[in-house]
């Protein structure tokens, strides 16, 4: 099980490196175009890798649009955290900010967040359930070695979720 989990998580970390990895080398002032093109990139890797291991090509179609569906909710997460961001940075301007007022912004990202990960462990699931458990075993190790390559050298995957 502890395989699985680690599975899921690289395949998250390499989705979720391939949107924000530049987002750590450019301090957020990436334009979308570009930011796409890694979302995209990580998309047809991962759907490469579907291609190659799921035997069923229905269900191997099935799985390539979850994992669309989990990189739109990591995407869309990663926008909401970078506008709350901002709305820290906007809050810690003023000097009148209360304690209350960081922590309502904080609340609300936890929360955000909180909601994106039960949606992508969800589609996970429904993944898993399309693969058989060879299938299943051969694609997370090979997302565990696809996301090193979308790490930029770092030891440790990074997702942010």
């Amino acid at each position: 099980m502890n395989r699985i989990l680690s599975g899921l998580f690289g395949v998250l970390a390499m989705v979720a490196l391939a949107g924000c990895s530049s987002h750590h080398h450019h301090h957020g002032m990436m334009s979308g175009g570009k930011s796409d093109a890694y979302w995209q990139k990580g998309q047809q890797d991962m759907e490469g890798l579907v291609n190659r291991t799921v035997t069923d090509p229905d269900k191997a179609k099935q799985v390539n649009a979850y994992v669309g569906q989990i990189i739109n909710e990591l995407k869309e997460g990663r926008e909401q955290e970078r506008a709350y961001h901002r709305q820290l940075y906007t809050l810690n301007a003023s000097y009148d900010a209360t304690p209350e007022e960081f922590s309502k912004i904080l609340n609300e990202a936890n929360i955000q967040r909180m909601q994106h990960s039960a949606s992508v462990l969800s589609l996970r699931f429904k993944m898993k359930n399309l693969m058989t458990a060879d299938e299943w075993k051969t694609l997370s190790d090979k997302m565990i070695s696809y996301s090193g390559r979308y790490s930029h050298g770092s030891t440790g995957a990074k997702t942010g979720y």
